[in-house]
């Protein structure tokens, strides 16, 4: 499959940059450019400046691939631009395989703190968006929705599917799985643990035979607490989630604190 990225949590605003430090002989020689040169790749693109240019892109990515699965990702920031792309797909007849919704609350160690922080609309608030526009147009029953964004635990899947998903993407948690401490290097060449850095003494840290189990150790619990999850709810398959099955519990305490403050609210009425 080939996703285009026209936004994401994790550097929002910014294109992918691959350091001089890890761009090394063997992935320069992958990526076709001189190594140990900083690579930046542009935050927008060059093949197409609107909408439907968009679309025409996606045609023109299926057409000489052969027939795969082509989408793009992104990152809600302005609704109306997502209501264009849904315009285009209709005026061309040409629609993406898949959607993929990330939430503003993806990071990477080398995205600025005020970026990963504060841009971009958070998952749960893009992905009811990006869902509900589709059914608006009439075009969800032919694109499948990718969530991204933070998904950690079984429910954090239910939720999402019951939102509107199709399916799911686990980055985070799977890289806390294999190793990662969050130190924040990402982008120095100096991962501590081995995870993101290309140095060959620090990638020992990495130990393949035993990382691999721990993260199919956790992939296992993390399935089988979403299907606990449909069981104790009622529910045979993931097909028959939906959003009225998934509610807010009352939080007692802040309710009591409300309750305290403002003694004419009864208890139990505040969300």
């Amino acid at each position: 499959m080939i996703e285009l990225k026209l936004s994401q949590g994790a550097k929002p605003g910014h294109g992918g940059i691959l350091p001089a430090k890890k761009n090394t002989p063997e992935i320069a020689e992958i990526r076709r450019v001189k190594p140990f040169t900083d690579v930046h790749s542009p935050p927008g693109h060059s093949s197409f400046n609107d909408a439907e240019g968009l679309m025409k892109f996606i045609q023109k990515l299926r057409e000489i691939s052969g027939g795969k699965p082509v989408g793009f990702k992104l990152c809600v920031g302005r609704k109306e631009e997502f209501i264009d792309i849904c315009k285009a797909m209709i005026k061309t007849g040409i629609k993406p395989d898949f959607i993929t919704v990330d939430g503003g609350e993806g990071g990477t160690g080398a995205a600025p703190v005020e970026f990963s922080n504060s841009l971009g609309t958070p998952l749960r608030d893009g992905l009811t968006f990006v869902s509900n526009t589709l059914v608006g147009y009439n075009l969800k029953s032919e694109i499948k929705i990718i969530a991204s964004g933070k998904i950690i635990t079984g429910f954090h899947i239910v939720r999402a599917l019951a939102l509107g998903a199709d399916l799911c993407n686990c980055a985070r948690a799977m890289m806390m799985a294999v190793g990662c401490i969050q130190a924040l290097k990402c982008n120095t060449n100096a991962c501590p643990v081995g995870v993101a850095t290309q140095n060959k003494s620090l990638m020992k840290g990495l130990d393949v035979e035993d990382k691999a189990v721990r993260v199919a150790n956790f992939h296992y619990s993390t399935l089988k607490s979403f299907n606990e999850l449909l069981a104790a709810s009622g529910m045979t398959s993931p097909g028959e989630i939906r959003r009225e099955r998934i509610c807010r519990r009352i939080n007692e305490e802040r309710v009591l604190k409300y309750s305290e403050l403002y003694p004419e609210i009864e208890a139990g009425s505040l969300l």
